[in-house]
């Protein structure tokens, strides 16, 4: 096993995209529940995103979703986001929140319906062209909930034509990352339900087409880090949408419920050669229903550092020995020992090395800044996903 020293210098490039609506309020299909303090405007999200990078020296990238963070002018919001130390990410299309889209949007059955979620993304990589983005994600709650409702191969069909006319339109560098997820709004069945039929359009556009895999969009027990493994042989493995679950797409703190899964996951996507590459966006997609929107996102990126910590720690070259020789005991412990080894104060000195704080959250605590956007933040409307 590697000692600490021996992972400072990959360990240092870590970078994790913040999502913008994270900082806004949140809360389960019963009710949102809002927070003193929540941004009323897209300039306001990337304010509090800046916080996370300022304490954490992690996050230095933020998504932002299209119409929630559209402004009169995305130049003026992308120079906002660099006098503050941060720069605006992943461009993520919304063809889900408006009333044409309730029987799907690049998979309706109407063409008027389709070629308006076309225009929507189309529309968002011209945004991308802008603010100098290079990825633009995909997420559709297309689906349908009886059987016989619509035909689910004419769908396919539909789906297949609407991604063929936006792709096109991705200039030199830009990206489609196409995410998927297993049931939720339509719980018959969804347009693009696992990584198999988002792999499928994606190699069936071309070499601009990714994968995103989001960590809470699988069946209980599946094995995701076998996932990571395929696709990043299939070198379509785009991003990831880290997260936590218990029961379905719970968008918990990353590593709440199972901070060895999240190990297990990282030690897979270093061993692919995931990372430290820049190809594989590692991103947060989490609401904070309950806890603190911006404290919520630190301890999730130094969770995702911590655990990424005890993944670089594996001796990969000693591992493979013991898995030729079929030497299930010692794999198995070399996997283990690394996971359990407690990086916690090892990471706090480099921060202190960095000029960070050495407990991040505290330190958000003891600014003050909560304090004064409480008070400043009075009136108006708070963000929130509904």
């Amino acid at each position: 096993m590697f000692s600490f020293s021996d992972i400072v210098e990959p360990l240092s490039r870590l970078q994790v995209e913040v999502p913008s609506w994270a900082y806004g309020n949140s809360g389960t299909r019963f009710k949102v529940f809002p927070q003193k303090g929540t941004p009323r405007t897209p300039f306001e999200k990337v304010a509090d995103a800046a916080q996370v990078h300022r304490l954490t020296g992690l996050a230095p990238s933020v998504a932002i979703h299209i119409p929630w963070d559209a402004v009169d002018d995305m130049d003026e919001l992308s120079s906002y986001a660099h006098s503050l130390g941060v720069r605006l990410g992943t461009v993520n299309s919304n063809t889900f929140q408006d009333e044409d889209y309730k029987y799907g949007s690049l998979c309706h059955p109407d063409p008027a319906v389709r070629r308006k979620a076309v225009e929507h993304n189309v529309a968002c990589i011209q945004i991308m062209d802008r603010i100098g983005s290079r990825d633009l994600k995909i997420w559709l709650a297309d689906g349908t909930n009886y059987p016989g409702q619509d035909d689910i191969r004419d769908r396919q069909e539909r789906l297949s034509e609407g991604l063929a006319q936006i792709y096109p339109h991705l200039g030199e560098g830009q990206r489609m990352v196409l995410e998927y997820k297993l049931f939720e709004p339509a719980f018959y069945h969804t347009d693009v339900p696992d990584w198999g039929t988002s792999l499928l359009h994606c190699l069936e556009l071309g070499p601009k087409a990714f994968v995103c895999l989001d960590t809470g969009h699988h069946a209980p027990g599946t094995n995701i880090e076998f996932i990571v493994a395929q696709l990043l042989r299939a070198g379509r493995l785009g991003s990831f949408d880290f997260n936590s679950r218990f029961y379905a797409d719970d968008d918990l703190m990353v590593g709440a419920a199972d901070p060895f899964q999240l190990f297990r996951i990282l030690r897979e996507v270093v061993r692919g050669g995931g990372y430290p590459s820049t190809d594989v966006q590692l991103m947060l997609d989490q609401c904070h229903n309950i806890e603190n929107h911006i404290a919520g996102q630190i301890r999730s990126v130094l969770t995702v550092q911590e655990m990424l910590a005890r993944a670089l720690l594996v001796d990969q070259e000693e591992l493979g020995q013991a898995q030729r020789a079929c030497d299930v005991m010692a794999a198995n412990q070399i996997l283990m020992d690394a996971f359990y080894t407690d990086v916690r104060a090892d990471l706090a000195d480099w921060r202190v090395s960095q000029g960070l704080p050495s407990d991040p959250v505290a330190a958000f605590w003891a600014s003050g800044y909560q304090e004064s956007i409480e008070a400043e933040r009075v009136g108006g409307t708070q963000a929130a996903w509904t």
